[in-house]
């Protein structure tokens, strides 16, 4: 049996039980040879003759599902499915699984991160500091303000747990909104329309969607708060980044901690030249504890399908 393997960290540079299991269950593992998310004409030729296929953030169109001839699941390494075609995988018969929630600790983390980051400006200092300069720089505090999180998945509620350690008050909105949980740990669930209003602090964890592409438009950034900040390690492509930018440098948006990117990697972006912006490349679920349960979870998943075993985490 052949596997595709295209997820960065689980690769033999990385060793590890998962890596190991699944050596001892396929006969062949091919690797990613390029290092990063790979695209149609890159995918086709790996996939020949491939059963099972770990996908990192590549891009799987229809053609690849199409033009790969053996290939019966596709164990997503994350949880989200928004560059793979999933009508196409159905039609084909092709199982789908995915990892949800095993990074939630670690998105969870980051996200916190670059909302401490871009509030103290700690980019910013840290480098005019190394630069021998000693800029002084009034940022804004976290305690007692209102975070909101568009989404209560298991992030959402990762980085509300993180907020308690702050005195926020947690706004949360989710369409599919865990009332019971929101209600036991205090969250203010909210409509869309209010939490984008009340919030100092904006996160995103919502998935992308045809319905949640540039959820946070420009005319939604120009209603927000004037100061507000926003995070997102969710995906890139539910921010106009092109509007944040103008709202940016006129100073009605405080700051933008952002992980994702609606092209990845970004080529010269406009949001480089902003000392209000905190970048990161796509590495909120990068820990090491996280990549260990993404690897071990992805792979169980693969077998458990190709086995005929029941596996839980199949993406319907």
């Amino acid at each position: 049996m052949k596997v595709l393997v295209t997820a960065t960290s689980l690769n033999p540079a990385f060793p590890g039980p998962a890596l190991e299991q699944l050596k001892r269950f396929a006969g062949e593992v091919v690797f990613n040879p390029h290092g990063r998310p790979l695209v149609e004409n890159e995918l086709i030729p790996l996939l020949e003759g491939c059963e099972g296929y770990i996908a990192g953030l590549d891009f799987i169109t229809k053609k690849v599902i199409e033009q790969s001839t053996s290939l019966r699941v596709i164990s997503r390494y994350g949880a989200g499915v928004d560059r793979l075609d999933l009508e196409a995988a159905r039609a084909k018969g092709v199982v789908v699984c995915n990892t949800p929630g095993v990074n939630a600790q670690a998105v969870a983390d980051l996200t916190l991160a670059l909302l401490l980051a871009v509030a103290r400006r700690v980019p910013f200092l840290d480098r005019n500091t190394r630069e021998g300069r000693w800029p002084r720089s009034t940022g804004v505090e976290l305690y007692g303000k209102t975070i909101g999180t568009l989404g209560l998945g298991a992030i959402g509620k990762a980085v509300a747990k993180r907020a308690d350690g702050f005195s926020m008050k947690v706004m949360a909105y989710d369409p599919y909104m865990d009332e019971a949980y929101a209600k036991a740990r205090g969250i203010v669930a909210a409509d869309f329309n209010t939490l984008v209003k009340a919030a100092d602090f904006l996160c995103l964890h919502l998935p992308l969607t045809a319905e949640t592409r540039h959820i946070i438009s420009g005319e939604v950034m120009k209603v927000m708060k004037k100061g507000a900040i926003i995070v997102n390690t969710a995906r890139g492509g539910l921010i106009d980044e092109q509007a944040a930018y103008e709202l940016l440098q006129s100073g009605h948006l405080g700051g933008l901690g952002i992980d994702v990117y609606e092209e990845e990697p970004p080529k010269q972006s406009p949001l480089f030249s902003l000392d209000n912006v905190v970048l990161t490349p796509h590495t909120a679920s990068h820990t090491v504890e996280a990549t260990a349960a993404m690897a071990a979870l992805s792979v169980q998943n693969l077998i458990d399908v190709l086995s005929g075993r029941d596996c839980p985490y199949i993406v319907r």
